[in-house]
């Protein structure tokens, strides 16, 4: 009966975001496509080359060996810097993990192909280029379709990274649910790409029977060369190999000049409230001018949407004044709320050239939390109450909030904390290693609808270690000069939202409810847009 339940749940869910569904999946086809074509670019061409000059084999597979032992996070960590946020990284990131088998799948079947066969071409006074073209490439096809395959279907999961940083496709969907404990969001982002991954091993699997020869065996070279030939003259194949590319190109295309003058582009943090916070200024300025709003929301990390900011890939975000201070600026925090949000104010001005605008109302500072009846049993109430019992328990935490002075690294300073175990956990997958036990303590933030969802106890900080966390929209100087109207208009918003409210929309996207809906609500519902 629960698994029935399950299902129809799931399907219910799928008829709800069937359009954002769809429009993920052709944003994950368009990247993996996209990304798949430029390793084939680059890949078979390096291939050739490496077989001409075999020196330079060892150099050229050791870096592509090398690039597919980085890990992914961290090679979109070294990307960032330098590509910015977006498509680009993401991309970038799967081409150099595609590139392995394709180099070295071209090199093999090149370089093992026998050696009479190429005497006797050079014989027949081929030259070198009529030699690849028609003797090499054909009978080596075998071998690099099957590079080109496993690098297909490697992309397609691979490109789930790229919702991390702002790209789009699939993965936002996975990210989302795992952030929000759904499975069902994570199923509808993960289904899909499996799907996509097998028929692209399907589509490839088909075109390499169509054209690759049976055998490479002289013996049945005439037999290979006309069916090749056939193939590559045939109009159907020259008309769906045209249509690709000019897909591709159009896509492209279309992203390059959509831009427009008039378009603010909008960041956010990789968790609910954010997303929330994102949409909501998203839809006031949507409603109440005539700009264009492009969002890249769920980025990651403060280092990854700040860098983005400072960058120009994004216009804005909503940012919190004790992050500001302590995670940026790299300062000690004060107690004092206007202090802080002065100080960061002044320093951002200054050194970035951005501009903080009127705090939001709410103070999303960090909590510890524990199961209630956890708390009863070692009657904990306080912060300084768990540092008595610490070493019979594990803390599961941010890996961000782990390595904060304003987290952890500061906090066990104050306390004296012991943690049995400290176990670094992303987004949502904390609240269900506290529900299996396998932490018994983890980090929140005051405003998280799980709290509520999960009946948590939170912690008084007692020695009023954590600073103010008040958020508030910053952005790019810039843009405010070039349109002036935001900054009256999303100072709107100033005090409007409080714990309580914030922990309620919180609990709404929680729940399964979209954040544009829940941004949409509130802001009708504060008479801010109709």
């Amino acid at each position: 009966m629960n698994s029935l339940n399950a299902l129809n749940s799931f399907f219910l869910f799928i008829s709800d975001r069937k359009d954002q569904i769809y429009n993920l999946f052709c944003e994950h086809i368009e990247l993996t496509v996209l990304a798949v074509l430029i390793s084939i670019a680059i890949g078979i061409p390096l291939g050739i080359l490496i077989t001409r000059i075999q020196k330079l084999s060892a150099p050229i597979i050791g870096i592509a060996n090398i690039m597919q032992s980085i890990p992914s996070l961290a090679l979109l960590g070294f990307l960032i810097p330098i590509l910015g946020i977006g498509s680009k990284p993401a991309i970038t990131m799967v081409v150099l993990y595609s590139l392995l088998p394709i180099i070295k799948n071209t090199f093999t079947g090149m370089t093992n192909i026998n050696p009479s066969t190429l005497e006797a071409a050079e014989g027949m006074g081929l030259t070198k280029s009529q030699i690849l073209t028609k003797i090499q490439l054909p009978l080596a096809l075998p071998v690099i379709m099957s590079g080109i395959r496993i690098s297909a279907v490697t992309a397609v999961g691979l490109m789930t990274i790229a919702a991390f940083i702002g790209a789009g496709g699939l993965g936002y969907l996975v990210f989302s649910g795992v952030q929000t404990v759904d499975n069902n969001m994570i199923l509808a982002g993960a289904i899909p790409a499996c799907i996509l991954a097998l028929a692209l091993d399907f589509i490839i699997g088909k075109v390499e029977k169509v054209v690759v020869p049976d055998g490479i065996k002289a013996s049945n070279s005439r037999l290979k060369s006309r069916r090749r030939n056939k193939i590559f003259k045939n109009k159907k194949f020259k008309i769906v190999a045209a249509a690709l590319v000019v897909v591709i190109v159009g896509l492209g295309l279309f992203n390059a000049f959509a831009s427009n003058k008039k378009t603010i582009v909008i960041g956010s943090k990789n968790f609910n409230e954010q997303l929330i916070l994102g949409n909501i200024m998203a839809s006031l300025i949507e409603h109440n001018t005539d700009y264009k709003v492009e969002k890249k929301l769920n980025l990651g990390g403060t280092n990854v949407v700040f860098n983005a900011i400072k960058s120009g890939d994004i216009d804005m975000y909503v940012e919190y004044t004790g992050t500001g201070l302590v995670n940026i600026m790299k300062k000690q925090v004060p107690s004092d709320q206007d202090k802080v949000y002065n100080e960061v104010k002044d320093y951002f001005k200054e050194n970035y050239n951005i501009d903080w605008l009127k705090p939001l109302g709410f103070n999303n500072t960090f909590v510890l939390a524990l199961k209630e009846e956890l708390a009863d049993k070692y009657n904990i109430d306080t912060i300084s109450d768990l540092s008595k019992v610490s070493g019979s328990l594990n803390l599961g935490s941010t890996m961000e909030f782990a390595n904060r002075p304003d987290g952890y690294i500061g906090l066990k300073k104050l306390y004296p904390l012991n943690f049995k175990n400290v176990k670094g956990i992303d987004g949502g997958l904390r609240y269900s290693a506290l529900s299996q036990n396998s932490v018994q303590v983890i980090d929140a933030f005051s405003t998280d609808g799980l709290l509520e969802k999960f009946k948590l106890k939170l912690l008084k900080d007692d020695k009023k270690f954590f600073p103010p966390y008040y958020a508030a929209p910053i952005i790019r100087d810039d843009i405010l000069k070039k349109y002036p109207e935001l900054g009256p208009l999303l100072n709107k918003l100033e005090g409007s939202i409080t714990d309580a409210d914030m922990r309620k929309l919180n609990y709404r996207v929680d729940n399964g409810e979209k954040p544009e809906k829940v941004a949409d609500d509130f802001l009708r519902g504060k008479g801010l847009i109709k």
